[in-house]
């Protein structure tokens, strides 16, 4: 008789240590569709705003995280068991993922419309070691993925699935820029000057046959 309740403790033991995984949420984060300056550049991304999505598992103390990883490690991230052992943005070159956007659960409300998210777009915080949350640039074109992570006091209570690839637009070296306009350029000086040259000797000679008639 006894059993029950020693499962039932158990369960309620896991749900607390962050044993059980989280609930997954039938949403996918994705890049928005429509016209947006600035949507994907080098070193940053948007992302559009998940309205309405967690307010059924979120509590008012919850936060909403954006998990950020190289494509091919989001398939072996571990989520965090707590607040403290959140990746930072940092260990990104080794950890291959790390977690950014910190929310309060309540932003995110169906009553709650906002601009789109923009992942990367702190240029402040990337040279401040150690700073939880931090949002700064990406340093390479990815690809990536993305997914968010609502945390508990106890740790993660519910998660979205993972977004497609999001592959970053590539800089471009200066030693790959095209010389060919320059150089066409100087050509179109040189033609010029030689049509200009033909021009005046063509009035010379007009002006010369006009005194020999005369």
């Amino acid at each position: 008789m006894e059993l029950p309740r020693v499962l039932l403790a158990l369960a309620g033991m896991g749900a607390a240590t962050g044993l059980v995984p989280p609930a997954l949420l039938p949403y996918e984060p994705r890049v928005p569709p429509g016209a947006l300056l600035g949507k994907v550049t080098a070193t940053t991304f948007a992302l559009e705003r998940p309205c309405c999505i967690f307010h059924r598992l979120a509590n008012a103390s919850d936060t909403v995280w954006l998990v950020v990883a190289f494509a091919n490690a989001s398939a072996t991230f571990r989520n965090p068991p707590s607040r403290a052992d959140v990746p930072l943005y940092e260990g990104l070159p080794t950890a291959h993922a790390y977690m950014t956007l910190e929310t309060a659960a309540a932003v995110y409300a169906c009553s709650v419309p906002g601009p789109v998210l923009r992942v990367g777009g702190d240029a402040a915080c990337g040279g401040q070691h150690g700073q939880t949350a931090c949002n700064g640039p990406l340093p390479s074109p990815g690809p990536y993925r993305v997914k968010f992570l609502v945390m508990g006091c106890h740790g993660p209570k519910a998660e979205t699935r993972w977004s497609d690839p999001i592959l970053l637009r590539r800089a471009r070296s200066p030693s790959t820029v095209d010389p060919a306009p320059t150089q066409r350029s100087s050509d179109v000086v040189v033609i010029a000057s030689i049509l200009a040259s033909l021009g005046a000797g063509l009035a010379v000679a007009a002006l010369g046959a006009m005194g020999y008639e005369g």
